[in-house]
């Protein structure tokens, strides 16, 4: 092998590691899988939201290294992208709950006592969002 292709391996071995480092330190330190289970109350399948989590990352770099294309129908697409949102509402919810930014947020900004309009501004906020990615930005 040339010198090129062994840097480019090492580079994309320590870039893969240093990633997963990251992913592994969100997920641990702030302890948003645990939280995520007691939010839902389902702490006895807690193994079952790391084994998807590890399988999810496994398989979302594998695809990411290789031209994969799912060609599947808006059938099967709709019910594929609610549990995504569901997932990623989930898992944003645990974070801002963990890291108590809606607090902390309110009490900078001068507004304690009117949370909900705060709360209610960004989900707002995120379904105006994904709503104009989807009707511009995506050709179904």
């Amino acid at each position: 092998m040339t010198g090129k292709i062994v840097a480019s391996l090492f580079v994309g071995l320590a870039g893969g590691f240093s990633v997963g480092a990251g992913y592994v330190a969100f997920l641990t330190v702030l302890g948003v899988i645990p939280r995520l289970t007691q939010l839902t109350k389902t702490m006895k399948m807690i193994h079952f939201y790391e084994a998807a989590v590890v399988a999810g990352v496994l398989a979302g770099g594998w695809m990411s290294l290789h031209d994969y294309s799912l060609w599947l129908t808006r059938f099967i697409l709709v019910p594929i992208g609610l549990a995504d949102g569901i997932f990623n509402g989930m898992l944003a919810a645990a974070l801002t709950e963990v890291l108590n930014v809606f607090p902390i947020l309110a009490k900078r900004i001068g507004i304690q006592e009117k949370i909900i309009y705060l709360m209610m501004a960004i989900v707002l906020g995120k379904v105006a969002g994904s709503l104009f990615q989807w009707i511009v930005f995506v050709d179904l």
